[in-house]
């Protein structure tokens, strides 16, 4: 990368940074902001039922990538082009086990946004996106000097790796595909509409913030990541709960995989 477009890029950082910053104040810290009432209603649903939509999801993320894998053995791909399809098989898998369960049990399954939410999903997603930032900045660094001290190697997350090293435009496309058009939309049905509308009013407070988060960071198998998508996870219920839309969280969730594949395929360290 050249040195005016690696300036260029550290400073947009630094912009979004300072954004973010004000943000998080505004929208977050301020004594206003903390008082302002939620706008996501209860989850009435059964825990027999909420169990029911997790194993649901769950089935249809291991037949997936079985069936992927079946039709894998009688065509020709690279490897990593198999990852790719792969983890999008898992993704849709997870989809589709969500949306059958929608459509099994109608009034049961994850109601939609409630009509007195008056926020725009695509600004509240770039507010809840610039919010994130500074928060993953924070505990990624933090995150990242524990696991020196500890003498614990941590490696890049495998899609990072990929998109490093893979000069293959159908493998970048579907690397890509998947992290900023099926990834958020999964994600975020199954982990802030399911698992964190279901606890926020049977859990107390923390815990409803951190369990979804927790699963969150532990889907995605990284070490190095860790810390960051727990802490992502709870920005995004934060924002959840208080726009009552999930499309704001998937929208916020896109944009943050986007910038970190531009950041990745720009060269620089993420």
């Amino acid at each position: 990368m050249s040195p005016a477009v690696s300036s260029a890029v550290e400073a947009a950082q630094y912009v979004l940074l300072i954004g973010g910053l004000f943000l998080l104040w505004r929208l977050g810290l301020s004594p206003a902001a903390r008082r302002a009432p939620a706008g996501l209603p209860a989850w009435d649903v059964s825990a027999t039922d909420f169990f029911l939509f997790l194993w649901m999801a769950i089935c249809g993320g291991i037949l997936a990538p079985y069936a992927a894998g079946l039709w894998f053995r009688h065509h020709a791909l690279t490897n990593d082009l198999r990852v790719v399809l792969g983890t999008a098989a898992f993704q849709l898998g997870l989809l589709a086990g969500v949306l059958v369960f929608k459509l099994s049990f109608g009034r049961h399954a994850i109601p939609p946004s409630p009509p007195t939410a008056a926020f725009n999903p695509l600004l509240a997603g770039a507010a809840t996106y610039l919010v994130a930032l500074p928060v993953v900045l924070v505990t990624s660094l933090i995150w990242e000097a524990l696991l020196k001290v500890c003498h614990i190697p941590a490696p890049k997350q495998d899609a990072i790796d990929l998109l490093l090293r893979s000069h293959d435009l159908p493998t970048v496309t579907g690397l890509l595909l998947c992290a900023i058009g099926i990834a958020p939309v999964t994600e975020e049905l199954i982990f802030r509409a399911g698992i964190f509308r279901f606890v926020r009013t049977r859990l107390t407070r923390w815990a409803a913030l951190l369990l979804p988060a927790l699963l969150f960071g532990a889907l995605h198998s990284n070490l190095a990541s860790f810390a960051p998508l727990v802490a992502l996870g709870v920005v995004f219920s934060l924002a959840y709960e208080r726009t009552g839309r999930i499309s704001t969280t998937m929208v916020a969730h896109a944009l943050f995989n986007l910038t970190a594949a531009l950041l990745t395929l720009a060269g620089v360290d993420t």
